[in-house]
């Protein structure tokens, strides 16, 4: 991935499709370390590393899929590569990119994100994640590739060297990449479909007996070393 210096005006580059058209318990551990990037009106970019993410699938009795196709779910039903946003309870709205195939009900819900300069849980949990990049249901079905100005970006090569030192696997909970039982859901609990960045602070909720990081020790997205050539958190203003 190219440094911050060289896309100034255009932001980074897209994950590809081909990259989502794999299976949500396959796509949602690579996402850790991911970018959500928003350009805005003022030509700043607005983004923030995923540092938590949640998997679903048809199969799944969790899946809003899982039951039946319905106009409010047709999104997740593909194609791969495509936001499904929803809102939870009647109150917040919830961010997801749809995997696997066409026909099947998948997808990854990015559920917390760590921004740079910002307060470290100001993105952590799907609501507060979605209001942070003002995130509605108009952004139902957009594109997660590049053709809009909402889209996911590949990892940074700092954070892709921190997960790629995993000694033990995620679920062991021995590596920065940890796994664990999914959250706020009452069927198929014990599902182990979400993961985390161990070594940040900004995640939703961790694993039973996994200790926050001291905030000394913690990782932030101050920690790429971008310095002055990191985009600017900007306005708030969000073009549609």
């Amino acid at each position: 991935m190219p440094q911050l210096a060289s896309w100034a005006c255009h932001g980074p580059p897209a994950l590809p499709r081909r990259f989502f058209s794999r299976p949500a318990e396959v796509v949602a551990p690579e996402l850790v370390g991911c970018l959500l990037v928003r350009s805005q009106p003022s030509g700043d970019l607005l983004w923030g590393v995923i540092v938590e993410t949640e998997a679903y699938t048809q199969a799944d009795p969790a899946c809003h899929g899982h039951r039946r196709r319905s106009a409010s779910n047709e999104t997740l039903f593909g194609p791969p590569g495509q936001f499904y946003v929803y809102r939870c309870y009647g109150i917040h709205h919830c961010v997801n990119v749809v995997t696997d195939r066409d026909e099947w009900a998948s997808g990854v819900l990015l559920r917390a994100a760590a921004l740079p300069n910002a307060p470290e849980r100001q993105a952590s949990g799907p609501g507060l994640l979605a209001r942070c990049f003002a995130i509605e249901q108009r952004h139902d079905g957009q594109g997660a590739c590049g053709e809009g100005p909402l889209w996911l970006a590949p990892r940074p090569s700092p954070l892709q060297a921190l997960l790629s030192a995993s000694p033990g696997g995620a679920e062991q909970g021995n590596g920065p990449l940890r796994q664990d039982r999914r959250i706020g859901i009452s069927a198929a609990v014990e599902l182990p479909w979400r993961w985390y960045l161990g070594p940040s602070r900004s995640v939703s909720r961790r694993a039973r007996g996994d200790r926050q990081p001291a905030a000394a020790a913690a990782w932030r997205p101050e920690n790429l070393g971008w310095g002055t050539h990191e985009p600017r958190l900007g306005a708030r203003t969000i073009a549609p």
